[in-house]
């Protein structure tokens, strides 16, 4: 009963609406303080970064108050530069907030280098595809005195003849000396 009493009575009427008021208070002074610290409706542009250097991209980001993040490079493409940025995240003219970090993707360098199969006495049907599945492209096909009919004699590259398991980049150009099938008549 004299829960009852008490719960009706002024003081708990007016402790409560001191409690309620104070949360209220405290609420609009922290909303508030979030508001400024958060730098609410305060939003940069993101410049497009893509085929710029990497000491370009810095500057930009600094003027702008936003982070430089470098993942690691992609495979390479020739349409941009070596060493530039060749993807972004968050992408151009988005907006976002001060200090954001902006994820960059350079370019390499070049093609990653691949081994030179051993495709010596193989035939040109087997050569030729296991060359181009690795990134190769063949170039000249020439022939010279050996028994095997179409079968790989040397590999060449730029003139010189190479051997198999040498690392060269990806898209080189190789070219094949391959038996005519007759023998050597030395």
């Amino acid at each position: 009963m004299q829960i009852i009493k008490f719960l009706t009575s002024k003081v708990f009427f007016k402790q409560l609406v001191l409690a309620v008021l104070a949360v209220v208070l405290l609420c609009f002074f922290i909303l508030l303080w979030l508001k400024s610290y958060t730098n609410h409706g305060d939003f940069v542009k993101v410049p497009n970064l893509k085929g710029k250097a990497l000491d370009i991209v810095e500057k930009e980001l600094k003027e702008k108050g936003l982070t430089l993040k470098v993942q690691d490079s992609a495979n390479y493409n020739p349409k941009y530069p070596k060493h530039s940025v060749i993807n972004q995240l968050p992408l151009a003219d988005a907006s976002v907030k001060e200090n954001r970090k902006i994820y960059v993707v350079l370019n390499p360098s070049g093609y990653k280098k691949v081994e030179v199969p051993n495709i010596i006495r193989r035939t040109i049907r087997q050569a030729k595809p296991r060359l181009e599945a690795l990134g190769f492209v063949v170039g000249d096909i020439t022939y010279v005195d050996d028994i095997g009919k179409d079968e790989v004699v040397r590999i060449m590259h730029k003139g010189k003849s190479i051997d198999p398991g040498l690392m060269l980049e990806k898209t080189t150009t190789i070219d094949l000396v391959l038996g005519n099938g007759q023998r050597n008549n030395n």
